[in-house]
């Protein structure tokens, strides 16, 4: 038993030494390791070069927001003894339309549109017109038919284009006294023809060598049935090269051949050839703001040599403000018996026919004001050699004043001045205005320049009421000039003012009606003595697309 307590007691003795000590020895411990933690680098993305698209840009060019006009300015139509033709403007995007009409004067109407085609590979478009009239006085008639067709042809890098037309006009000779004359219509009809064919080939992008070229060829057959023949072959070859940015050669070839043959003319008949030979090479600067361009135009003119000026430059003084403009150039004007009659369409055959050279030095300034005005000066010297002036046939023969010839000036000087001025709205409102200032002297063949206009004076007006309805008004004056009387009189004719009204209302998708009313004042001018035009007339219909 003392053993087994005696045990016991050292035993608990022992454990509580063992409680009480605490042991100060410090310990670490040493980890080695290879590792090393490292940002490994960004891959890089490699793209595989490619050739480049030449650029074909003559410059480069800051970006200029243009004015909001999506028509274009007025052009008067030339004045004939008839009613104002004016056709609408609301072309809806469509590509077929049918649009006729009636009005009195028994003036039926009838105009078409086709087209063919993707537009990418190949676009056919085929057009069609028809009107006449009869006015109240004998013989006051007049008719007009054209159909034109129109093809291109579209690669990779040509445009091959072609086109036909067919145009008849007829008109009767009747600014005769009716007191004493009394013709057969056949006798006093001027029965126009024109046929035209076209081909020309074009490249659409600037080749390696940065040369661009527009070939073509126009073949023309004109007459006047039974009095009067005259076929003409025009030859156009351009082409331009561009070196750097600034610089573009360009060189015109042009070759327009005529052969002119009468029928039954008394006393004899005549035929001869009218040939015009140009070529005009020249140098173009453009940079943003100016513009120059320097050239010469040798011609030969039915194998006479004249050489004519092709200088002309512009400079923007401040951007889409204003821009000074100035020229010294010339041209010949082929005075075919196409190109007459397109003036005056009561023109006598004629017995021979002599080209105009006409050379201008003009000055001028154009711009824009705010966002909605633009405006157009120019004022300019021009000097005409064998101008052709119009006069009443007054021939001791006949002496009945119905038709027109030629009296061809040797030459004549032409301070002309002119301005015009717009107004545009997006596609709202559109309205424009113009005038031009004749003064012609230094006459050496005629005592006046016969039959010309003095002054000029254009206007029109478009305005988008809403989505369905258009409103328009086209206005013409022009100042009276002077004409020959029998016995070699001069007199004057009376100023002419023509003004036209007009709508066109949207009925549904495809259906519209139109209504022109022409000559609203019922002023029964001369534009071409003895001749007088209709009076108020109107002219309505439908239109459908399709």
């Amino acid at each position: 038993m003392y053993r087994t307590i005696l045990l016991m007691t050292a035993t608990c003795f022992s454990s509580t030494n063992l409680m009480a000590q605490r042991d100060t020895t410090r310990q670490s411990i040493n980890i080695t390791s290879s590792f090393k933690p490292v940002l490994r680098n960004a891959v890089k993305i490699n793209f595989s070069g490619s050739q480049l698209l030449a650029d074909s840009n003559t410059s480069v060019r800051p970006y200029i927001i243009p004015a909001q006009n999506l028509f274009y300015a007025y052009q008067p139509i030339a004045l004939r003894p008839l009613a104002l033709q004016q056709d609408s403007n609301l072309y809806l995007g469509v590509r077929n339309y049918i649009k006729a009409g009636f009005g009195n004067y028994t003036t039926p109407f009838v105009k078409a549109g086709l087209s063919f085609g993707d537009g990418k590979k190949i676009l056919v478009n085929l057009y069609g017109s028809f009107i006449s009239s009869k006015g109240k006085i004998k013989n006051q008639d007049y008719a007009q038919f054209e159909g034109v067709a129109t093809a291109s042809y579209f690669t990779k890098k040509f445009e091959i284009v072609g086109s036909g037309a067919v145009r008849q006009q007829n008109y009767f000779l009747y600014g005769y006294d009716h007191n004493l004359y009394d013709y057969k219509r056949s006798d006093i009809k001027q029965h126009l023809q024109d046929i035209t064919i076209r081909a020309g080939i074009r490249n659409i992008k600037i080749n390696e060598y940065r040369v661009s070229y527009n070939p073509n060829i126009e073949f023309n057959l004109f007459s006047n049935i039974s009095k009067s023949i005259e076929t003409t072959v025009i030859v156009d070859a351009p082409v331009e090269k561009k070196f750097g940015d600034n610089f573009t050669l360009k060189i015109e070839a042009r070759a327009d051949l005529t052969n002119y043959n009468t029928k039954g003319f008394i006393p004899v008949n005549y035929s001869f050839s009218n040939n015009v030979v140009q070529v005009s090479p020249s140098i173009l600067y453009s940079t943003p703001t100016l513009n120059i361009n320097g050239g010469i135009i040798p011609t030969w003119n039915n194998g006479k040599f004249v050489w004519l000026p092709n200088v002309y430059a512009s400079f923007q003084l401040k951007q889409n403000v204003f821009m000074f403009q100035a020229g010294w150039v010339g041209r010949y004007i082929k005075n075919t018996y196409k190109n007459l009659t397109a003036i005056n369409p009561y023109l006598s055959p004629v017995a021979s026919q002599t080209n105009t050279k006409e050379v201008e030095f003009y000055g001028g300034i154009k711009g824009s004001l705010g966002k909605h005005f633009n405006f157009n000066a120019k004022a300019g010297l021009v000097t005409y050699n064998d101008l052709p002036f119009f006069i009443n046939d007054n021939a001791a023969l006949a002496g009945d004043n119905k038709s027109f010839v030629i009296s061809n000036e040797r030459k004549v000087n032409n301070f002309r001045v002119h301005g015009d001025l717009s107004y545009i709205s997006q596609d709202k409102f559109t309205a424009t205005a113009g005038v031009t200032f004749n003064g012609y002297t230094g006459m050496k063949s005629n005592a006046k320049a016969w039959n010309t206009l003095p002054v000029e004076v254009n206007g029109s007006v478009r305005y988008w009421a809403f989505k369905q309805l258009m409103l328009k008004a086209d206005f013409y004056m022009f100042g009276g000039g002077y004409y020959l009387e029998k016995g070699n009189v001069s007199n004057t004719f009376k100023p002419g003012a023509d003004l036209s009204a007009g709508a066109e209302f949207r009925i549904t998708k495809q259906f519209s009606a139109w209504l022109d009313v022409n000559n609203i004042f019922n002023n029964k001018y001369e534009r071409w003595h003895n001749y007088q035009v209709y009076g108020l007339n109107l002219l309505g219909g439908v239109r459908f697309e399709f």
